[in-house]
């Protein structure tokens, strides 16, 4: 049986989002260790609060990895077996690396911290969004973007996630991205909301962190992965680590293909998709993209158990 490890980025944390895995003591040490690395408390800022502060980029990015590293370690407490496949939502792809041994718990942690640093000043709070809309087609997405940016001076919209047929979020400046959830809703879509991150990912607005995160990664040491990782911006596996560095720079500035991933997995032969870390966002994506596929989300220590005798 193939199947595939993928893991959530922004936008899937919540207060409270890691009581179910409350049976499993190395996910407080996971935490505990990444608190110890990062010199902050995540373990009562997931518990408690506030909301604000979870969805400050700077701590939504190490937040969700280190919950999904967390769940994947409870998983291979209880004896899960290493799936055939990784990939990850947007932030999602470097929990992938490390569970596919390219890049260290530790670096990966500081990487994070550092790129959702880099990337709330080069779009300050408040001047760009992210939205979703659901309902229109690629091309209509495209036609929005297009007609926004078209009419607005100095402002841009871009697709920012390819997540689903019929879903995609758009990325841009604040008034471009309002303007877009308007003209999606005279244009059709069913619906069209603000999302929960402090920074537009996955557009052009994000071209001045591009060159500050290749300084960065260009002092790791990435290996080889372990386990084959479909990469968000060109849905291929990268086995060099330059051509890695480089996927990861370019994830910034262009959109995440999640649709083609999926697809790609389907193509592979995997039948099974695990969305490991808390919340459901990606299960509900990939049955969209998908219907015969089994899906499975790890929300809680008794779906981590079941999954684990669906797939042994």
């Amino acid at each position: 049986m193939k199947f595939a490890f993928v893991f959530p980025g922004q936008g899937s944390q919540s207060v409270g989002m890691m009581k179910g895995y409350n049976d499993f003591p190395i996910v407080r040490e996971t935490f505990s260790e990444a608190s110890d690395i990062l010199s902050h408390d995540f373990w009562t800022m997931v518990n408690n609060g506030p909301t604000d502060s979870l969805n400050l980029t700077t701590n939504t990015q190490p937040l969700m990895l280190m919950s999904g590293i967390a769940v994947y370690r409870a998983w291979e407490s209880l004896g899960g077996p290493s799936p055939t496949f990784t990939a990850g939502h947007s932030l999602g792809e470097y929990t992938a690396l490390v569970v596919s041994g390219v890049m260290t718990f530790r670096d990966a942690l500081s990487t994070v911290r550092f790129r959702g640093k880099v990337m709330q000043q080069a779009a300050p709070e408040g001047t760009g969004k992210m939205a979703a809309i659901i309902g229109l087609d690629n091309d209509m997405i495209q036609t929005v973007c297009a007609e926004v940016t078209n009419d607005s001076a100095g402002e841009s919209l871009e697709p920012a996630n390819f997540n689903s047929p019929g879903q995609v979020v758009i990325a841009g400046h604040k008034n471009a991205v309002l303007r877009g959830i308007e003209l999606a809703k005279e244009k059709g879509a069913k619906l069209a909301v603000l999302l929960p991150v402090s920074v537009p990912s996955h557009c052009s607005l994000m071209a001045s962190t591009a060159e500050r995160m290749q300084q960065r990664l260009n002092k790791l040491t990435l290996l080889t992965p372990k386990i084959p990782i479909l990469h968000n911006a060109d849905v291929q596996q990268h086995k060099n680590s330059s051509a890695i560095k480089n996927s990861l720079v370019k994830q910034l500035c262009f959109p995440v293909r999640w649709t083609e991933t999926i697809h790609a997995f389907v193509e592979a032969g995997v039948t099974h998709i695990v969305e490991c870390g808390p919340g459901k966002i990606l299960t509900g994506l990939n049955k969209r993209i998908d219907k015969n596929l089994q899906n499975i989300a790890l929300t809680d220590s008794a779906a981590l158990r079941q999954a684990i005798n669906i797939l042994m």
